[in-house]
């Protein structure tokens, strides 16, 4: 069967930084729910929109670009599980970073903001994934790697 027409289900208003908006979307998860998390790029921010919803709620991030850990720098895959933890490839940050509800923002995996090789450290993430044991998997990017972590979920 081939897809005919398309359904617009988050933005659709143009360029920018309202709720309504994007700018320059690169990754998408879908909930149980049917929510879609997008990791907004050059918004620094993942934002969902809700089953038919018109405009989207910030997840993750929304204070703009930056180096703190309740900041993204130009988030880029992103990830939700059936508990409603958001995981964030944070590229230029050059980390994973965890959004948990009720809790602070995390880093998972990364070395503090800095750059590396080490199997501790990544360069520009990318896309995630999760196996069907828990495993967590990132395209560490500029270190031309796939790299395999085990999270722990408490």
């Amino acid at each position: 069967m081939n897809a005919k027409f398309g359904k617009l289900v988050a933005g659709g208003n143009g360029q920018g930084s309202r709720l309504k908006q994007l700018s320059h979307p690169t990754y998408i998860s879908v909930g149980d729910d049917y929510s879609v998390y997008v990791s907004d790029s050059w918004n620094d921010r993942v934002i969902t929109w809700k089953k038919n919803a018109k405009e989207g709620i910030i997840v993750a991030d929304g204070k703009g670009k930056g180096k703190d850990r309740t900041q993204l720098d130009y988030p880029a895959g992103v990830l939700v599980d059936q508990l409603g933890t958001i995981y964030v490839a944070d590229h230029w940050n050059h980390g994973l970073m965890r959004w948990r509800k009720g809790k602070e923002p995390d880093i998972i995996a990364g070395d503090c903001f800095l750059p590396g090789n080490n199997a501790h450290q990544l360069i520009c993430p990318e896309s995630l994934v999760f196996d069907h044991k828990g495993n967590f998997y990132v395209a560490d990017s500029n270190n031309h790697r796939i790299q395999q972590f085990k999270i722990r979920k408490t």
